[in-house]
């Protein structure tokens, strides 16, 4: 018998799988980080890290703060939501340290 994919699932999988989000999620697990910060650690291009964070905050799953300082600073953290995914990142890290070479 054939199962149909659950559409929450597939919308899941398919946000995550996007190019960057997950390692972007991962960086944010340690706690709130500014663009720069999450632009160094990872190899890439500002314009595609500026799109996947909206993308996120779109979804409820990042939240962007601006703090009304000399010069301005913006800060992306988890949301609730993005907090959630936790206990599936701490899988899939356990899962790549099992299985990937």
């Amino acid at each position: 018998m054939l199962h149909q994919l659950c559409p929450r699932v597939e919308k899941a999988l398919e946000l995550l799988s996007k190019r960057w989000t997950g390692l972007i999620i991962y960086q944010l697990l340690n706690g709130p980080h500014r663009f720069c910060e999450i632009e160094s650690s990872l190899p890439i291009s500002g314009r595609l890290l500026s799109e996947r964070l909206k993308e996120l905050e779109k979804e409820g799953i990042v939240n962007r703060e601006v703090f009304p300082e000399v010069p301005v600073r913006v800060e992306y953290a988890l949301t609730e939501k993005g907090a959630g995914l936790a206990p599936v990142m701490k899988e899939l890290e356990e899962w790549a340290n099992k299985f990937i070479n």
